[in-house]
């Protein structure tokens, strides 16, 4: 799933120019490598193969040569990760999807737009590994639009405690074997196997503090439930924020409204608009809204005043595989060469 938004993100992309495929056989080329045993094609997205990767080269891993290209991105389960991205990260930078190297203290957990500030970490990665390149991993899908909408309210108020519930979409599990279909329709899984520790874990390092020697985690209590929902793309979640400076409704929105890291930006990937607020309150809804800005834009709505934990509540909807996965590792790959950071 991740590995086709990468597809899609990087077709006629003005920096990067996909050059070569690496999967485990040798095949012809993308177009072959997409067919089932059957003839059936593994292509799910909603718009045809790009016309660009149809005849890009396909190897298996044992022949590929990172030193040969100049940036990898990578879409594999991270028990493969950990054995193939510190071989590729010892010459080439190297932007993954999965989370092998989320949690040590010498990688950073970027978000674009969120956290930039903690992309300097790479160096002391290089530096203690010995790497000419790096590994740098996005974060959980289902922590990425969280953050984006905390960070606002994290910036202006603080944020003592957050409560969250999750319906997260069937692509979040993959394809193969992703979710079977008898399990989901009609239903809702209420557990998620290992899901909630990577958000509360993931969303403190996020918003934590930078210094060269690492980063400390944002003193924040967070606690959620992640549920499996019957819906293909978009992770729609219900969230409490406690904050620490009380503030207005309307001052809260101000904070969220005038929070756009991209308003004067040049990122190929990147939405005009980093979260757009709904004043509808049947909005937003994953089908209605996870394509906007190219599916890059997060999407808010239902904010109201928070008696409980004083503070806000809201709903929000993030498309998972490109916010939260391929496009989003690609965003970052551009922030990271607009940073003169890829390289050197």
């Amino acid at each position: 799933m991740a590995g086709q938004q990468f597809v899609q993100a990087l077709s006629n992309h003005p920096d990067f120019e996909v050059v070569i495929m690496v999967t485990s056989r040798t095949l012809k080329n993308y177009n072959e490598a997409l067919l089932e045993s059957d003839g059936s094609s593994r292509w799910i997205q909603n718009t045809p193969v790009p016309a660009d990767m149809l005849e890009v080269p396909v190897i298996s891993s044992k022949e590929f040569r990172p030193e040969t290209v100049d940036v990898i991105f990578t879409a594999i389960e991270s028990d493969l990760a950990k054995e193939l991205e510190p071989w590729f990260a010892q010459t080439t930078p190297t932007f993954s999807t999965a989370s092998a190297f989320r949690y040590f203290d010498d990688t950073p957990l970027l978000i674009t737009g969120v956290n930039d500030d903690h992309a300097e970490l790479i160096r002391k990665q290089q530096r203690e590994r010995g790497w000419k390149g790096f590994v740098l991993p996005v974060p959980n899908c289902t922590v990425t639009g969280l953050a984006i909408t905390l960070k606002p309210l994290y910036d202006r108020f603080g944020i003592q405690n957050v409560l969250m519930v999750s319906m997260q979409s069937l692509s979040g599990a993959g394809r193969s074997p992703g979710v079977r279909s008898l399990d989901i329709l009609d239903n809702i899984i209420p557990y998620i196997p290992n899901e909630e520790g990577k958000v509360r874990k993931e969303l403190l390092k996020i918003l934590g503090e930078y210094s060269s020697e690492g980063i400390a985690p944002a003193e924040i209590h967070i606690n959620c439930i992640c549920t499996r929902a019957n819906v293909l793309d978009g992770h729609t979640e219900s969230v409490f924020v406690g904050l620490k400076k009380q503030a207005g409704l309307s001052e809260i929105k101000e904070a969220i409204n005038g929070y756009n890291p991209f308003q004067n930006g040049n990122l190929h990937s990147a939405p005009d608009r980093m979260i757009h607020l709904f004043d509808d309150p049947f909005r937003p809804q994953p089908r209605l809204d996870r394509e906007l800005g190219g599916g890059m834009t997060t999407s808010m709505g239902r904010l109201e005043e928070e008696s409980v934990l004083g503070g806000v509540k809201y709903v929000l909807v993030s498309h998972n595989t490109k916010m939260g996965a391929g496009k989003g590792a690609v965003l970052l790959a551009e922030s990271m060469l607009a940073r003169g950071l890829l390289h050197g």
